[in-house]
């Protein structure tokens, strides 16, 4: 007897992960990716030998990679090839003048430097900062363990005695913002946007994103940050590599355009070309807005445009590539730029605007740990500005001519700040990513860089399930889903749809090394038990 038909929808890092998962599990899986390479958002871009990742560029959370590999008997070091950066980041505050040098902050992997550098900022804060990693620990801690990794399906599992005694603490950090739980705790404005500016990260603003996304400074401030050679891509080669050695077919360049049900089951789908696949689950590993909108009939669909019009995605971005003249020191592997404006940036995100000069910045330079990213005595790098959820963005010649003006004042600015007031001289934008392109390469709701936004009422519990309520065999991963967006949320989500086909409702990471075929002995109430039962096409 063959395991189950599998098709999944999308060949980003979930899409790719969640058919690695149940290729081992026994299924026979195909995953169908609209563009010529897989990757989704974490694609890769390579010209006149400079090589850029066009999505995620940190490196963050190893325990999610970890967990991963795991299930598939491998290790995370022998598929990665991980550097340690010394600096984990470096930051330009805004100086007395937007068009002069700024103020220049290091932020390391040496605790007891970075406590004296926030100390040297702001007299008195360096412990508070130090208060505030230790509780950020705590609560990065509690959300691996007993948030992360479940369906919420059943969220009395969440429970345990840790969260209990936990939960006088909780509805603080969840009623409250981010940006008013560091103002409780940190005075000075320049320490509070270090604290603050995970919040992009997330999809969204300090104002808007919950207090128990201060867990999200534990990663910079208390663990590793780590750089994988290759760039972020290597990531996705990995995953990609994983599943094609479990057994899945991966197709590029095969757009789906409908899926396919009867009786109230997905049962395949059919491609832009006119083929049709049957599959006894889909996997809808790409933007979910599209599949409920565009790929599933009116009847099908759990969140209809109306729906949609009650959520927010997530902010988008403007990202440079550019080929510059080095050597640049002055830029660290990650850079930030804060402007003293940091409210009206986020306003003006918020209201579609295009954010105003001077702005808050970051700039990518991964040949400064990566000498394979550039030719010799040449800098790649990419910069990245938080832009709003417009598809019109970059949609048309003259919008796009208007946003590379804007990048080219972004990149002055930065030069500026950073003690590099030639850089403008020294380099050149060969590509742009804005709102639009998101919008048609990945069908990103919006053009959001990232997906759902994460506010109160679109985390945990409240953010978009991963299976539909009208198709129990159509699961979801990826970034709108649970847990979340970001690669190793994004990787977490496969797992959360291997539980949800198997009915497993805990709430902790599965025990690794998963058998070959697991799938075959699965009980419970999940996909593969209604399927046993011939509740099927």
């Amino acid at each position: 007897m063959t395991g189950p038909h599998v098709v999944v929808i999308g060949g980003g890092i979930s899409g790719l992960a969640t058919a690695a998962l149940l290729a081992r599990g026994g299924a026979e899986v195909t995953v169908l990716e609209r563009n010529a390479a897989v990757g989704g958002r974490a694609s890769r871009l390579v010209a006149d030998g400079f090589r850029f990742d066009t999505g995620p560029s940190w490196f963050l959370m190893s325990e999610a990679f970890e967990q991963f590999f795991s299930l598939l008997g491998r290790s995370l070091d022998e598929e990665l090839d991980l550097v340690d950066l010394d600096t984990h980041y470096r930051v330009y505050f805004e100086g007395p003048s937007p068009d002069g040098a700024g103020e220049r902050l290091d932020v390391t992997a040496d605790p007891e430097r970075n406590w004296a550098a926030f100390e040297a900022i702001s007299p008195g804060e360096g412990a508070a900062m130090r208060r505030y990693a230790a509780d950020a620990r705590r609560l990065y801690g509690l959300a691996l363990d007993r948030f992360l990794y479940t369906t919420f399906r059943s969220p009395l599992r969440v429970l345990d005695a840790t969260v209990l005694r936990s939960s006088a603490r909780l509805p603080p950090l969840l009623l409250r913002s981010l940006h008013d739980h560091i103002a409780r705790r940190v005075r000075d404005p320049r320490l509070r946007q270090v604290l603050g500016f995970h919040a992009v990260f997330l999809g969204s603003s300090p104002r808007r994103a919950p207090a128990l996304f201060a867990l999200m400074s534990h990663l910079d401030l208390g663990d590793r940050v780590r750089y994988p050679r290759g760039g972020l891509y290597a990531v996705i080669e990995a995953v990609e590599r994983a599943a094609v050695a479990e057994g899945a077919r991966i197709r590029t360049s095969a757009p789906v355009e409908a899926i396919l049900t009867h009786d109230g089951l997905a049962t395949g789908v059919r491609l832009e070309s006119g083929e049709q696949l049957d599959a006894d689950i889909v996997i809808g590993a790409t933007d979910i807005h599209h599949v409920e909108t565009q790929l599933l009939a009116p009847r099908d669909r759990t969140l209809d445009e109306a729906a949609w019009r009650r959520r927010t995605p997530g902010v988008s971005a403007l990202l440079a590539f550019i080929q510059a003249d080095g050597p640049l020191p002055e830029l660290s592997h990650h850079t930030l730029f804060f402007s003293r404006d940091w409210d009206g940036n986020f306003a003006a995100i918020a209201s579609r605007d295009i954010p105003p000069h001077p702005a808050s910045i970051y700039i990518s330079r991964t040949s400064a740990t990566d000498p394979d990213a550039a030719p010799p005595g040449k800098e790649a790098l990419v910069m990245l500005v938080p832009f709003p959820a417009d598809e019109a963005l970059g949609a048309s010649e003259e919008s796009r001519a208007r946003v590379r003006a804007h990048a080219e004042r972004y990149l002055a600015q930065a030069g500026a700040w950073a003690g590099v007031p030639d850089l403008p001289s020294r380099a050149r934008i060969v590509e742009l990513l804005t709102p639009a392109d998101f919008a048609n390469r990945v069908h990103a709701w919006r053009g959001s860089a990232l997906g759902l936004e994460h506010t109160l009422a679109q985390s945990a519990m409240f953010r978009p399930r991963n299976v539909s309520r009208r198709l129990p065999n159509l699961v979801y991963a990826g970034a709108s889903t649970v847990p979340g967006v970001g690669l190793p949320m994004c990787l977490i989500s496969a797992e959360l749809a291997i539980k949800r086909i198997l009915g497993d409702t805990s709430a902790t990471a599965t025990p690794g090394d998963l058998r070959p075929g697991f799938l075959a002995g699965a009980r419970g109430r999940g996909t593969l038990a209604r399927i046993a039962r011939g509740e099927r096409r």
